[in-house]
């Protein structure tokens, strides 16, 4: 047992917290698989994990170029409150755990269970209607953190063995399932792009999906858009982006002041001028976009490829979920800036809300649910629902955001220690999760697991046909549906 435990140690802190190496030898593992020579195998390792690297380069680079933002805005109007993101969460989650006396290596078990509970539904997917694998390691690892510490927070005489246990199949059941929600959407937007999402917004993801073409029309989409004039200029992506994030930032910043922005930012020199810095800061942002997509576009090449021999061998029709980034590249680019913008005034709108009505608990917003929620959402509503449906669900996203993850921290007291995971499942699903295990203990972990169960059944009996085939062969997939609507393939509208 031990040796096993050390083994694991070594994967977990060498591969599956590091997502480029947990992706790499996927691709590794899946070129073997499908015979190729040794060197195109090494080819797509070295391919995907520059890939992932760069996307990693392109979100530090947005977290970085937006945190000092932040930090001003709590200095300058000296509020003490819990901050929605992953991190902090992840943080204040450690912070709890250890403050009732419990250790947090207690996740490290907690991710081996659950991660052998993901692969175990897809084996047996004929009764599980499962079809994917979740392969985020960094977001498995912010996770667990902050699942442990519900668990404790719910049982707190729970032994460690039972703790594990138990998280290990809450957990695991959720990546399965909640990844799952995701494979149509993501296989409509991608036009069969093979992969899945595996991240912080899966619920959310499907619950775009559904609401989305009920709220605008697609035609009227930001694909479709041609702005006459000198207006023509926001057609360009890059060119967009910058100005409507110099509008953004050069708000903010100037509110906070040149004095507070050269103590908080080390990059604001003094001899530069404010109005420089503020530009800078926001061509940042359109610079990192840029350079997240150029990631995406190499990693998800190779791994999408490489995971059919994955699929073929090892586990049957199954498909890989990724970071939500990887959608950035599938829709409009102008969608994610999009995203960001109404979402960003949607948590505004909240924070202020919750000023005005002396909320036991103030929420100063994250830059991660800030940003790749609701970009992510904007993606998939401008696909199905227009410009209106872009704008509108981010901004209902960022809302729920701040109140779900404001009900959370003060609820589940992390907000004592700083934070709250922040991501949209992590303030609708979890906190509903959080307290029925609370009020229910056992029962209500039993009621959970069977109801997450229960969601791909009941998908799987309302497409039966086509429910398996969507993921693993997609060009069949259009084939039956071009056939349900009387056309030809390429003559099929996929909603």
């Amino acid at each position: 047992m031990i040796i096993l435990l050390t083994i694991w140690e070594f994967f977990q802190n060498n591969v599956l917290t590091k997502p480029q190496f947990f992706i790499g030898f996927i691709v590794f593992i899946g070129y073997a698989l499908l015979r190729k020579p040794v060197y195109e195998c090494l080819a797509g390792f070295i391919k995907a994990v520059v890939g992932y690297m760069i996307l990693n380069v392109a979100s530090g680079g947005l977290v970085g170029n937006f945190r000092p933002v932040l930090a001003g805005l709590k200095d300058r109007f000296h509020l003490s409150a819990a901050v929605i993101d992953p991190y902090f969460g992840q943080a204040a989650a450690q912070m709890s755990v250890e403050h009732v006396g419990r250790s947090f290596s207690l996740m490290m078990i907690v991710l081996l269970i659950a991660f052998t509970m993901n692969i175990l539904l897809v084996l047996f997917r004929r009764y599980t209607k499962i079809r994917t694998l979740f392969i985020t390691g960094h977001v498995m690892v912010q996770q667990s953190s902050t699942a442990l510490w519900l668990v404790l927070f719910c049982f707190p005489k729970l032994q460690d063995p039972g703790v594990v246990i138990m998280l290990g199949i809450l957990l695991g059941t959720y990546w399965a399932v909640a990844s799952n929600l995701t494979v149509e959407p993501v296989a409509k937007l991608t036009d069969g792009g093979g992969f899945a999402t595996g991240h912080q917004q899966m619920f959310g993801i499907f619950l775009v999906s559904k609401l989305a073409k009920k709220i605008g029309n697609p035609k009227n989409s930001l694909d479709n858009l041609k702005l006459p004039g000198f207006l023509s200029i926001f057609n360009e992506n890059v060119v967009a982006t910058g100005i409507l994030m110099f509008i953004f930032f050069g708000i903010i910043i100037s509110i906070l002041g040149p004095e507070l922005m050269h103590t908080i930012d080390k990059e604001f020199v003094k001899n530069q001028n404010f109005g420089f810095y503020i530009l800078e800061k926001s061509l940042n942002f359109a610079v990192y976009l840029t350079i997240l997509q150029l990631g995406v576009r190499m990693f998800v090449s190779e791994l999408t490829n490489s995971f059919q021999g994955i699929s073929e061998k090892i586990l049957p029709g199954s498909v890989p979920a990724v970071d939500c980034a990887a959608v950035f590249g599938f829709g409009n680019p102008n969608a994610v800036t999009f995203g960001f913008l109404f979402g960003a005034f949607g948590q505004f709108l909240a924070i202020i809300g919750l000023v005005i009505f002396q909320s036991p608990i103030l929420i100063i917003s994250g830059f991660v649910p800030l940003f790749f929620d609701n970009a992510t959402f904007a993606v998939f509503a401008n696909r199905l629902g227009g410009i209106r449906a872009a704008a509108i669900i981010p901004f209902f996203s960022g809302i729920i955001q701040v109140l779900g993850g404001g009900f959370a921290a003060y609820y589940f007291t992390t907000g004592n220690f700083g934070g709250w995971h922040g991501n949209f499942d992590w303030d609708t699903l979890w906190p509903i999760i959080g307290v029925i295990m609370n009020n229910f203990q056992y029962a209500g972990v039993v009621v959970v697991v069977v109801c997450l169960l229960a969601v791909p059944q009941i998908i799987y009996r309302r497409n039966k046909d086509t429910y398996f085939l969507i993921a693993e062969d997609y060009e069949k997939y259009k084939e039956v549906e071009a056939k349900k609507q009387g056309v030809t393939a390429d003559e099929v509208v996929i909603e």
